[in-house]
């Protein structure tokens, strides 16, 4: 309790010092403007801490109780059911923070006292302006974990409610600053990735003191053991994240030292430091102690003032979501930058493409992550002396190559200005990239790679794998019932509609389709040509016809756009003027026919790669065939099980006629 004390004083001390110094709370108010008055300056700020706080703690309280502590073949033990139900207490709180967060920030917007806005007003701003709904989104998540939380005593479960909470911090860091700066790929990817990161950091953190703190506390030694890894992974999150974040809101080095929004940046990096440091004293001293049955005491200590410090980081960030940050320099407004993200590029050519490079963190995050665990899977394999096949980790690595050349390169760059590029960037991202990722079989390495856990019983990364595979939601999502529609009906839908436009004109729903293509497309060619473990395999002649099928879809999706008399997207194309091009309809009609042509090359590779799994398939089952043979048994299955039969009825008749 007097670590919580400490932290929640911590907080809201340096809270109060970064809204004085910031100027967020001494607003000059200028007779005939509406004005919230002061109840709304220091409500909002706190509520939100408030609910920054109670989300983390929900989703640290989670963490502890499904990943940390060890679970029983996929029960929680009774102390991890025990901070279960404490999580929904604590959603709870963080349900009733973000409503009132709500009406503090509709208050705020338009210059009324919050009881003022209480009624339609906030109706309306909840349901239609994006910062409502985002808030509406996160009231709705917590009060759902704060009701299941009653009821989950499963593993599977509680971890489905990490996920939730996970899902529920993302909205608000989407529609502040970050929303609103010009470089969205670094502001948007960049701001959730903190919010998620220094969320399980501080939330686990909290947690596992608590539990240390405890007398009873079972397993610390594990669950500290397996948090010093996670947090060593969110430290690296939120370092990321604050550099993309400060590239992205900073016009030069200078304002991190002449504004006051840098200043605040400044203190939190400073005490950011400091965190890391006690980080590398708990993985040097302290964790290591614990196993060997000693140092609760130490490691108590040492993260009470980490949760203390943490607690000041958060408080730091909540004001800086009520500081303005640095202007722009005099003569740089672009309306095509502040839509773009860019400035208009000159006309595309080779060396354009090779060279206007886009910054997105997330695609760049995720071919970094991507490539070096597999990387790291592929050195543990070997080192222990076992072998991984050269052709799937050039399949790999081709693949994710193929991510940073339409999603990083200049083919990104033009694919926001031009259909035609964005077409190839859409066919390459679901038809050719998810074919070369299922050939390299990420599941068959992570399951020989990741060591079992150590207690018998208990859910590790390769159990918590292992039983996704063998899921309900795995024989769903691998069904041809539903992959084939997803991946075919999905791209009608997008296109055909309204829903193109709405996407293209915000950098979210750009990620969105970005990463709906690479999904359905890895669901389908897993089907098709997974060598990965799946809930079920398909005969390869079914799985031919279903690759024909679809690509006739395909062919005839390229044709139905290249007959389009209107074109496409215009509630997003037709927001700016691109000069060098002559006519969008022809751009439009040179879109349809790359969508047309190429779909053959996936198919080509598909075909041969199925033929060459088939025939492996006949090989093998051929050895078998013979060496059963060999050992005194019959070529034909059915024969054997005919002759079996025949002599059970032999049996039966001989013991009748005794």
């Amino acid at each position: 309790m007097a670590v919580g004390g400490a932290s929640a004083a911590a907080c809201l001390i340096a809270l109060i010092i970064a809204l004085v110094a910031g100027g967020a709370v001494r607003a000059q108010v200028i007779p005939g403007l509406p004005d919230a008055g002061m109840l709304t300056r220091w409500g909002l700020p706190i509520s939100k801490t408030v609910m920054d706080v109670t989300a983390a703690l929900t989703l640290g309280v989670l963490l502890l109780a499904v990943v940390l502590l060890p679970s029983d073949r996929g029960v929680l033990g009774g102390q991890a059911q025990g901070y279960v139900r404490a999580a929904s207490w604590a959603a709870l709180v963080w349900a009733a923070a973000a409503a009132a967060t709500l009406i503090f920030q509709l208050s705020d917007l338009l210059g009324l006292p919050p009881m003022e806005v209480i009624g339609n007003q906030l109706t309306s701003y909840a349901g239609s302006v994006a910062q409502g709904i985002a808030l509406m989104l996160v009231i709705l998540i917590a009060t759902a974990v704060a009701l299941l939380g009653r009821t989950v005593a499963s593993a599977t479960g509680t971890l489905g409610l990490l996920g939730l909470t996970l899902v529920g911090t993302v909205p608000p860091a989407l529609t502040g600053h970050s929303s609103s700066s010009p470089n969205h790929e670094l502001a948007v990817t960049g701001l959730a990735l903190h919010v998620v990161a220094i969320s399980v950091w501080v939330g686990g953190l909290a947690a596992l003191t608590y539990h240390a703190l405890r007398r009873d506390g079972e397993h610390l030694a594990p669950a500290a053991e397996r948090f010093s890894l996670l947090a060593l992974w969110s430290y690296v999150g939120v370092a990321v994240s604050g550099v993309a974040s400060a590239a992205s809101r900073l016009y030069s080095v200078t304002d991190l030292f002449t504004t006051s929004y840098g200043l605040i940046m400044v203190a939190k990096a400073v005490v950011f430091l400091v965190l890391g440091y006690l980080g590398w004293l708990h993985r040097r001293r302290t964790v290591p102690r614990i196993a060997e049955g000693a140092g609760r005491a130490l490691f108590a200590r040492v993260a009470a003032v980490e949760v203390v410090l943490m607690s000041v980081a958060m408080g730091l960030a909540s004001a800086l979501s009520r500081t303005a940050p640095p202007p722009p320099l005099e003569g740089t407004y672009d309306p095509v930058r502040e839509l773009l993200g860019f400035s208009m590029p000159p006309e595309q050519s080779a060396w354009t493409l090779l060279t206007l490079w886009r910054p997105d963190l997330f695609f760049a995050l995720l071919v970094v992550v991507l490539g070096g665990l597999y990387a790291a899977a592929v050195l543990r394999l070997r080192r222990r002396g076992d072998r991984w096949p050269w052709g799937r980790l050039v399949a790999w690595y081709a693949g994710l190559l193929t991510i940073v050349v339409v999603q990083l390169s200049g083919v990104a760059t033009y694919a926001m200005v031009l259909f035609s590029t964005h077409m190839v960037q859409h066919m390459v991202l679901s038809m050719l990239t998810p074919i070369l990722l299922v050939l390299g079989a990420p599941a068959t390495l992570a399951l020989r790679a990741l060591k079992p856990a150590k207690r018998r019983g208990d859910r590790g990364p390769r159990e918590w794998l292992t039983a996704f595979l063998h899921s309900r939601y795995s024989r769903f999502v691998t069904h041809p019932a539903f992959a084939v529609p997803m991946f075919v009906g999905s791209t009608y839908a997008l296109y055909f509609t309204p829903l193109f436009g709405s996407l293209m004109s915000d950098h979210l729903g750009h990620l969105f389709m970005g990463v709906h293509f690479l999904l359905t497309g890895f669901l389908f060619y897993w089907i098709m040509i997974g060598v990965d473990p799946a809930p079920r395999k398909y005969p390869y002649l079914l799985r031919i016809v279903l690759l024909l099928l679809v690509m006739g879809f395909h062919a005839f999706f390229g044709i139905a756009i290249m007959m389009q008399s209107a074109p496409l997207g215009m509630e997003y194309y037709g927001r700016f003027e691109v000069p060098w091009l002559e006519s969008v309809e022809d751009d439009q009609y040179t879109g349809g026919g790359i969508a047309w042509a190429i779909g053959e090359i996936p198919t080509t590779i598909v075909l041969i790669a199925l033929v060459v799994q088939w025939s492996r398939d006949e090989e093998r089952t051929e050895r078998r065939r013979e060496r059963h043979s060999r050992r005194g048994g019959s070529d034909d299955a059915d024969m054997d099980a005919y002759n079996a039969y025949l002599q059970q009825l032999d049996r039966r008749s001989r013991e009748q006629q005794g």
